[in-house]
């Protein structure tokens, strides 16, 4: 009853504080917020506590250097989470520095651009590895200390592009994404009863420092003509941010989102909504 009367009084908020969330990919790849810095960020103003995990350690490093300025906890460890090893080790660190692992955001993706005939055997294995075997050995790692916890928080990182063509073949890219959503969704449904839920973001055009290489390649341009293009395919005239999707994890991670599990969520403009083709 005292809980029920809690939600009825809209008590239950986003505050994250006794809280410890591992980042994967909280580093950035050039100036600017990546999303991966950016949610390690928002989660630490949140309250929770973060330990940070990149393949570049100065990467992991750097995000630690805003939250330690704004005086959140954070600890960075370097490690590849495709490696069976290193994904162990970055929940175990989590655990042994801060105490448990509630919230795991597993954030990495690379994409190659090619389809069905020029995309090599090798990108293929490249991109499902680090796509989704990543957020499968770092969510098999961490759920057994979620369970030992009494719950907690999974929000894995997908793409708009696992569901919906974007204009620009990424096979490879958007195929793992697509199993990254189921990964999801079994997940969810498996562990629901043991107090975990498991939600994925599927973000649309976002502005990051990881967008512009590929796009540039794609599209011949300089930086602004790619900005350009892509400002002008979203329906509200602009692509988001890493904050955008910072903020929507911020929110799956908290109790705000208690009721919400196994959801594959566009974070996108209403991208997704539209048809870009006369019919």
């Amino acid at each position: 009853m005292a809980e029920e009367n809690t939600i009825q009084e809209g008590r239950v908020d986003r505050s994250l504080a006794g809280k410890v969330a591992l980042v994967v990919g909280a580093g950035c790849s050039g100036p600017g917020w990546g999303t991966g810095k950016a949610i390690a960020v928002h989660l630490a103003r949140l309250g929770a506590s973060v330990l940070g995990m990149d393949i570049k350690a100065a990467a992991a490093a750097e995000t630690g250097e805003v939250i330690a300025r704004e005086g959140g906890r954070y600890h960075s460890i370097q490690g590849d989470a495709t490696s069976e090893t290193d994904a162990q080790t970055a929940v175990e660190t989590c655990v042994g520095h801060f105490g448990s692992v509630d919230i795991l955001v597993n954030n990495l993706g690379i994409g190659k651009i090619g389809g069905v005939v020029d995309t090599t055997l090798a990108d293929w294995e490249r991109v499902f590895g680090v796509n989704v075997t990543s957020a499968f050995l770092m969510s098999r790692a961490a759920v057994p200390k979620m369970i030992q916890a009494g719950g907690g928080s999974i929000v894995n990182i997908s793409s708009i592009g696992s569901n919906r063509w974007t204009g620009v073949p990424l096979l490879a890219y958007s195929a793992s994404k697509a199993a990254m959503n189921q990964l999801t969704q079994q997940t969810a449904m498996q562990h629901a009863a043991r107090g975990i839920r498991a939600n994925a973001v599927l973000p649309g055009m976002i502005m990051t420092p990881m967008m512009l290489a590929p796009m540039r390649q794609h599209y011949g341009a300089d930086v602004e003509e790619v900005v350009r293009k892509r400002d002008a395919m979203v329906p509200t005239g602009k692509m988001g941010s890493a904050w955008d999707i910072a903020y929507t994890v911020g929110f799956l991670a908290s109790d705000e989102s208690r009721f919400i599990n196994g959801v594959v969520l566009p974070v996108d403009g209403g991208l997704s909504c539209q048809i870009s083709a006369p019919i």
